[in-house]
């Protein structure tokens, strides 16, 4: 069916371009999915100066596409190559309060519409790559279900999605009658990736503003239902995408991943920086691949360091979350795509990330908290 598919793109030409769909760029071939069930996504992917008419290059798409044979579902998205407008002013998201800024009188934070249905939305964040934050992500989000609330889970990787392998997810997220995508559900959370709308091996060859557009549209175009807390999985880094979500997403606290040694806690204070700028609140740091107690001879080793983002939470004047050992089941777990925390709920480990999720809820409920 896809041959059939990527055809009849083939002889559309959206308004104001003088070459069809693929042979301008617009719609990749290797980026169409269609599931054997025949849910049909078309990422289409729009100059940034591009003045034509989206809405019709999409009602242009769903007309020769919706009645071919074979074809129950199809989802046309629009990425546009554009940064990003301001979304516009709403009132902030209940029960959330707003941290005073640095400069008295003037926020850094553009006015974020806040997201219906969710009651907060927390950022799991690390100034680089390799330290865990993935792992960090998911095992909070299911330690924060474990506590009773509904919690969803938004993997804003892009580049480098990991939910689909984390939580072992191999199908496609279902489309309503409104072409509204709604998130997988898995071990009772919520989930939407990237990685479910393509194949693990085909790389996102992306420029940043078709990112940020892409991010956006996970956030606030997914059915996500009435959810206490969405987890974000940010991206590694301070960039485009990271700095976009912080501003245009009413984040009510950031999490900073980091392992002990001194390369990543640079990075990690870049990240926490970064939120500070924009207004976000610190919600704290937790140490991944902390000290290794080796399964032999019993005897610890502090492969990482051990230590150093406790220590930099306490210079820095930001709560210290936690410590999570670097142990083989908690690896073994993750790349069978049974979180811990899930897999066994009763070892020190998923203790671990229950104390953390424990830490995180009575920040952002205080109110539940007390009573």
């Amino acid at each position: 069916m896809k041959k059939v598919i990527l055809t009849r793109l083939s002889l559309l030409t959206a308004p104001g371009m003088r070459t069809d769909l693929l042979t301008s760029g617009m719609v990749v071939p290797d980026h169409v999915t269609v599931d054997d069930d025949g849910k049909v996504i078309v990422p289409v992917n729009v100059p940034q100066d591009y003045t034509g008419d989206l809405g019709a290059v999409q009602a242009m798409i769903e007309e020769r596409l919706k009645g071919l044979q074979g074809v129950t579902k199809l989802l046309v998205v629009l990425t546009a190559e554009r940064a990003a407008e301001p979304a516009p002013a709403a009132p902030e998201a209940p029960r959330l309060k707003k941290r005073p800024t640095d400069a008295p009188g003037r926020d850094m934070r553009p006015h974020a519409a806040a997201v219906p249905g969710i009651r907060a939305i927390i950022a799991v964040a690390s100034g680089k790559g390799g330290v865990g934050k993935s792992t960090t992500a998911v095992n909070l989000a299911l330690g924060l279900r474990s506590l009773g609330l509904r919690v969803g889970l938004l993997d804003a990787d892009i580049y480098g999605p990991s939910m689909p392998r984390l939580l072992n997810i191999t199908w496609r997220p279902e489309i309503d009658e409104n072409d509204h995508v709604r998130p997988v559900e898995q071990y009772g959370i919520k989930v939407m990736s990237m990685g479910f709308l393509m194949e693990e091996d085909n790389p996102v060859i992306w420029r940043g503003p078709m990112v940020v557009t892409a991010l956006m549209q996970m956030t606030r175009e997914v059915d996500w239902g009435e959810l206490d807390v969405l987890v974000l999985d940010m991206p590694p880094g301070t960039g485009d995408a990271q700095l976009t979500m912080a501003q245009q997403v009413p984040l009510a606290g950031a999490v900073i991943v980091s392992t002990p040694q001194d390369l990543a806690l640079i990075d990690a204070r870049k990240g926490l920086k970064m939120f500070k700028k924009v207004d976000v609140p610190i919600f704290g740091i937790v140490e991944n691949m902390s000290t290794f107690i080796c399964p032999h001879c019993g005897k610890p080793s502090d492969i990482f360091g051990h230590g150093g983002a406790e220590a930099d939470a306490r210079r820095l004047g930001v709560p210290f979350l936690g410590a999570i050992p670097l142990h083989m089941s908690i690896r073994e777990m993750s790349d069978a795509g049974t979180p811990v925390v899930v897999s066994e709920p009763d070892s020190i480990y998923a203790q671990r990330y229950k104390e953390i999720a424990l830490k995180v809820a009575a920040r952002l409920f205080p109110e539940e908290d007390e009573d």
